[in-house]
């Protein structure tokens, strides 16, 4: 069955006024855009280290935070099969694209190529700028200035739209008379308080949540789930324990605390339950 209307739906990951500390690693070399196959059904036929138990100290603690990273880059790459996966779940027969944008040169092939992609019954976008600004903000003091408030990162946000092919691709998609869904996967939180947490070498490195066995935390500073299944959450052992950070607050391990304190205080974060993280926004636009 075709769908009645083709959409152009374009995610930005992270919400667009908002970051995520975790960007994907999209700044490597060969890495500017990558585009899957195109997905046919039709009738013919995508933290900083450990607690005092890390033998690695502080260098384990930044290669902690970048194996983070990596493992959210490769969840990532399955993001195309996900969406055949969903229509084949729902029985749907439809012809999609997926292209994920990290940085202008992509944007502006894709809007090169745009007519080829209107065959399709759904196209899906990645925009990855918004993961890079905040893994950025992060890293660079230089960045950091830029956006030393949230009215500051905003305007900078807006400045990317504004003058990169992004915006050229929405009035392009316009031109055409096609429908556009904007939603992102996340928000953020910028934190500014640290609760200081122990665990052992299997504990993640998220600063937002923790999941392990051996947690040592202040019990009246977290939101704690000492029974997984209960919710819903998978546990890696049998006396796996979650514990979520509650408002701005966000984890840091003993090893070298001050220094991770000062790094990451005023950084944007995600994961946990947070609002921001919980609920997603979905706005679909129509040309006039």
């Amino acid at each position: 069955m075709k769908m009645k209307k083709r959409l152009l739906a374009v995610i930005l990951c992270a919400a667009l006024l908002s970051g995520c500390s975790y960007a994907e690693n999209a700044d490597r070399p060969g890495d500017g855009e990558e585009q899957l196959n195109t997905g046919q059904q039709d009738e013919d036929s995508g933290d900083t280290g450990y607690g005092d138990e890390n033998p690695a100290g502080d260098a384990g603690a930044d290669s902690g935070q970048r194996q983070e990273a990596d493992a959210e880059e490769g969840k990532n790459i399955n993001e195309s099969p996900l969406i055949a996966t969903q229509f084949d779940r729902h029985r749907r027969k439809c012809r999609f694209s997926y292209t994920k944008i990290n940085d202008s040169s992509a944007g502006e092939k894709l809007l090169r190529e745009l007519s080829n992609l209107l065959c399709n019954d759904l196209n899906v976008i990645v925009f990855n700028f918004i993961d890079m600004l905040s893994h950025a903000r992060t890293e660079s003091r230089m960045i950091r200035e830029l956006a030393s408030s949230d009215a500051a990162y905003r305007s900078l946000t807006e400045s990317w739209f504004r003058h990169t092919p992004a915006i050229e691709i929405f009035r392009a998609i316009a031109a055409k008379g096609y429908k556009i869904v904007l939603t992102t996967d996340h928000g953020t939180v910028r934190v500014d308080r640290p609760v200081k947490v122990v665990g052992d070498r299997n504990t993640n490195t998220n600063l937002r949540y923790k999941v392990g066995k051996k947690l040592d935390y202040p019990g009246r500073d977290v939101y704690e789930i000492k029974n997984p299944g209960r919710f819903g959450l998978p546990a890696p052992n049998v006396s796996s324990t979650y514990i979520f950070a509650t408002g701005r607050d966000f984890f840091a391990y003993p090893n070298n605390y001050n220094h991770y304190v000062q790094y990451y205080d005023g950084t944007f974060q995600h994961g946990g339950i947070s609002l921001q993280e919980m609920l997603i926004p979905l706005v679909t636009l129509s040309p006039k």
